[in-house]
């Protein structure tokens, strides 16, 4: 046998990654005694690929097991996402990583002017849809169903769904949220006796917000609605309730199941905020009565059981595990589970929260108290401030789709730095009356400053700081409420993409403004909350990694008493836009 020689070195690269391989003589494998060492040089990181089974911790030598955080990023947990002008589905690993997913849009309904409307059988078709393609994504990566743990569910809150409870079909278009139809019918509650006495129990002030003034209209003025309530047919429910209904099997099921977590039942003001179930006095207030009503049972917000299984589809038979209105889900996303941590998410419009602890805290400065989170299993529930501003994201739209200013959303910033400043321009986007903390329902939007000097760049900059100004007044409210300073504001939603409109609330709130690299917050809350009910994590304490890579925090820049002149001047064209909505009465001078 004649001399093998010498192996050239070896170099392999693959993904961006190198590994050398030195000299290899051979002559020594003629040796009898010779073994061959394996090589394994101790800079290589641990290969992965998509199309590797998940489920490889089988085929490990016997006696080798994976760690709790390697098996983690083998369990997957899907996250329904039901947003105001779209549908998603997500499918998270157990480090938090979104791996596949479908969005789609559906058509918003503006029947009348102050009206907003969704069809209830679009957004469920649409959620079903989001499922099948996201799944189908998941497949090709080499999964199967079997390895999604479980799903959770995230969606608009106070947005009003009623149904026949006997066929299961809805009987009116979905009220949404922003909807201002029902300013009449407030401002007459605002005058009864005990009105005052609401917030104290249900944490939410009377407003057209809250789902409990959308049923009043609905029985009042939807004769097929009335119909049903006095025949004891009528079932209610937000979002969440009525797609866990219709994903269940819906009246077809063999035990329809029809239930809310108490984030969504918070946003109702039919729920007392201290016992976490239906108060008898707020349904009497609103002329309520419990027998002519479906109400859906308020369940925990994480639980293996409460929400049933996906009847049909590509998840059939997949656990529904979790469930949380969308704002506190994306509070969960940021894994602000300690008292002080709050987040701010940036969509159609701009919500605030602020973890409280577990006890709630009513506001004296114009905050809703709602819960954060409640996920069971002996963990007491947890309760937030919240700053709720009707218009942010939407305000985009509005220039985008009304007025022509650009031909996609993520334009507008390029738009907004074409311009140095705002060029005086102050932009009240009070298109539903003006939220948290002002409550202002007689608002109207109302641009300020406007000369010939004005042009696009200057309203898209306004468009952009209106948000940032509200902001900046729910946290001022906060920290009268708390009496503490906060540190930093975690942010997500789309409206968070944009650097110009971060660093414009860094500069105007004058704390760091800090965004992750993975921004499906919102989604990532709902997969949490399934995957605590399900086993992919066992405490919180498990998620203190999840979704911390890429993060960017944005510093304040600006001088404080140029950020403060900024913000009087936004305080004045606020109390300007009051009254738009009262009509002039006929011969009176306008």
């Amino acid at each position: 046998m004649g001399d093998l020689g010498d192996f050239n070195p070896i170099r392999f690269e693959e993904g961006g990654m190198v590994i050398d391989i030195p000299t290899l003589n051979l002559d020594s494998l003629k040796k009898p005694e010779a073994t061959i060492t394996p090589l394994y040089p101790d800079h290589i990181p641990t290969l992965e690929t998509p199309n590797l089974h998940p489920h490889h911790d089988k085929h490990l030598p016997r006696g080798i097991e994976e760690t709790p955080e390697e098996q983690r990023r083998h369990w997957f947990v899907g996250s329904i996402d039901q947003g105001t002008t779209s549908s998603r589905f997500l499918i998270f690993n157990g480090e938090g990583d979104p791996v596949a997913s479908h969005q789609l849009e559906f058509e918003n309904l503006y029947p009348k002017s102050g009206w907003h409307e969704h069809e209830p059988l679009e957004l469920l078709a649409s959620v079903e849809e989001c499922i099948d393609e996201a799944m189908r994504k998941f497949v090709d990566l080499g999964y199967r169903k079997s390895d999604i743990r479980s799903i959770g569910i995230t969606n608009q809150r106070e947005t009003t769904v009623v149904w026949d409870n006997n066929t299961g079909e809805p009987l009116y278009n979905a009220i949404v949220w922003p909807d201002t139809r029902t300013k009449d019918l407030v401002r007459d509650l605002k005058s009864r006796d005990q009105a005052d006495t609401l917030t104290d129990l249900c944490g939410l002030p009377l407003s057209t917000y809250p789902s409990s003034v959308k049923l009043m209209w609905l029985i009042e003025n939807v004769e097929a609605v009335k119909q049903a309530y006095e025949e004891g047919r009528l079932a209610f429910g937000t979002v969440d309730s009525w797609l866990i209904y219709k994903l269940n099997g819906g009246a077809k099921a063999a035990k329809p199941i029809h239930v809310t977590d108490s984030t969504n039942a918070s946003r109702t003001m039919f729920m007392n905020l201290h016992t976490l179930q239906y108060d008898d006095n707020l349904l009497k207030f609103f002329g309520i009565d419990r027998s002519k009503i479906h109400l859906p049972k308020i369940v925990p917000s994480s639980d293996p059981c409460c929400f049933g299984k996906i009847a049909k589809g590509a998840l059939s038979g997949v656990q529904i595990a979790g469930c949380l209105g969308d704002q506190s889900s994306a509070l969960v996303g940021q894994c602000g589970f300690s008292p002080g941590q709050a987040k701010n998410t940036y969509g159609t419009g701009c919500f605030l929260l602020y973890n409280v602890g577990t006890k709630p805290v009513i506001s004296k400065y114009g905050l809703l108290a709602t819960v954060a989170y409640d996920f069971g299993g002996g963990r007491k529930p947890v309760y937030a401030l919240e700053g709720s501003i009707a218009v942010a994201g939407s305000g985009v739209k509005f220039l985008m789709n009304n007025l022509g200013f650009v031909d996609k959303s993520s334009a507008i910033t390029e738009l907004a730095e074409s311009v140095e400043d705002n060029g005086g321009v102050v932009f009240v986007t009070a298109f539903s009356g003006l939220f948290a903390p002002y409550w202002i329902d007689d608002a109207k939007g109302t641009i300020f400053g406007i000369t010939q000097h004005t042009q696009k760049g200057h309203i898209a900059r306004a468009t952009l700081e209106a948000t940032c100004f509200q902001t900046k007044a729910i946290l001022d409210a906060m920290e009268k409420d708390s009496n503490a300073k906060l540190e930093s504001l975690a942010v997500d939603g789309g409206l968070s993409n944009s650097d110009l409109c971060m660093q414009t609330q860094a500069d105007i709130t004058g704390i760091p403004v800090d965004r992750p690299g993975m921004r499906e917050t919102t989604a990532l809350g709902a997969a949490i909350a399934a995957g605590l009910a399900t086993g992919v994590w066992k405490e919180l304490n498990d998620l203190k990694d999840v979704n911390q890579a890429g993060r960017k925090v944005f510093k304040p820049n600006m001088e404080r008493k140029q950020a403060e002149k900024l913000f009087k001047k936004w305080e004045q064209a606020v109390e300007m836009s009051r009254g738009w909505v009262n009509e002039v009465a006929d011969g009176e001078e306008e």
